[in-house]
């Protein structure tokens, strides 16, 4: 029996949990608002605060380190790379600590999962299909200058394992079938899947696609330009108000669905246009998939967080629904993928490859 400890660092959450095999045991989620994390100047520098917490947690559970096989975290922001599993070595802790093409929460996935491996005898760390998996069709890697060429971003993981979880619930193989899946969390990443690769998927992090709960999307061009020209904000100042504080959190103030859902309850206009708004989008984004994949497609997929709000699932619905079937997985699989893609390295199914 293997004992593994999978840990999958969000913008909004540090989710982790302890699998015997590919039973969890133990599972925890814990969140993290807006407001408590502006105290941090950046991401990286919230790696001890989370981490402590994860043991912290684990202690009360009476759970002790020596027991695991593995620590597998959650890929963030490396180079692009092929889709398997990694495991975490000192170029790849540079590359997180450093990324080349910025920040998110998932580059303390590795980070965090090294740092705990390091005090565990013959356990060793991983990651398994980071944000930055790369399978786009030559064709989507063109934007409309060559300065800036669109970038593979998004959602990976929860991608993958949901869409390989459809096709086995309908004895398909993933590899022959087409799929278009957003993942609706607190970014939002919408990707074409075309048998097995994911051959168009819009950046989710730093600004193309579906504007999110904390993340700007696509902003008109220009208008940004004068912004970052006026003078009147720093670098950082911009960055954050595409990536952090953009989308609902740049509108009405929070990165809580939830609170953003019952002030639309309670008759708040704003709170009501924007949830349409952002279901708007993402079905825009869902067209423009089933566009790229020609019209072929066995099913349109929501999952994420945001796949339990009936109200954004209900608006993207009407919108998509004359494409095909809309199909609903609430959440995400993120944890079981990872704890699979460990059993897989351990058990010697699956190459472990160097970063």
């Amino acid at each position: 029996m293997y004992k593994i400890l999978v840990i999958n660092p969000g913008s909004t959450s540090t989710k982790f949990a302890v699998f015997e095999d590919e039973n969890p045991i133990f599972q925890k989620t814990l969140r993290h608002s807006s407001t408590e994390l502006e105290k941090f100047p950046n991401i990286t520098s919230q790696y001890e605060f989370r981490k402590q917490m994860i043991l912290n947690e684990l202690k009360e559970a009476r759970i002790y380190l020596d027991d695991f096989n593995a620590i597998i975290g959650r890929g963030g922001l490396v180079k692009p790379i092929p889709s398997g599993v990694y495991e975490v070595n000192e170029a790849m802790k540079k590359d997180l600590t450093n990324s080349w093409i910025g920040e998110h929460a998932s580059n303390l996935g590795g980070l965090i999962a090294d740092d705990i491996a390091r005090d565990i005898k013959d356990a060793k760390a991983y990651i398994a299909d980071p944000v930055v998996v790369d399978e786009l069709a030559d064709v989507a890697r063109i934007s409309g200058h060559p300065l800036m060429p669109n970038l593979s971003i998004f959602h990976a993981l929860n991608q993958k394992a949901i869409a390989r979880k459809f096709a086995k619930e309908r004895n398909f193989t993933y590899d022959t079938i087409n799929l278009i899946v957003a993942h609706m969390g607190g970014g939002i990443s919408v990707g074409a899947h075309q048998h097995g690769r994911v051959i168009d998927v819009n950046n989710a992090l730093n600004g193309f696609g579906p504007f999110s709960p904390e993340r700007a999307g696509t902003l008109p061009a220009f208008q940004l330009a004068e912004l970052c020209y006026s003078g009147k904000y720093t670098f950082d100042e911009i960055r954050s108000m595409i990536t952090g504080k953009g989308g609902m959190v740049g509108h009405i103030g929070t990165n809580d669905m939830i609170e953003i859902g019952r002030r639309a309850e309670n008759g708040d206009k704003q709170a009501e246009l924007l949830i349409y708004a952002m279901g708007y989008n993402i079905s825009k984004a869902i067209g423009a998939a089933f566009i790229a994949l020609k019209g072929k497609v066995e099913g349109i997929i929501l999952t994420g967080g945001i796949a339990y709000d009936d109200y954004v699932v209900g608006h993207i619905k009407e919108h998509v629904g004359c494409l095909g079937v809309v199909y609903v997985y609430p959440g995400e699989d993120e944890m079981y993928s990872l704890a699979l893609n460990a059993i897989g390295v351990l058990s010697g199914e699956m190459e472990c490859k160097v970063y």
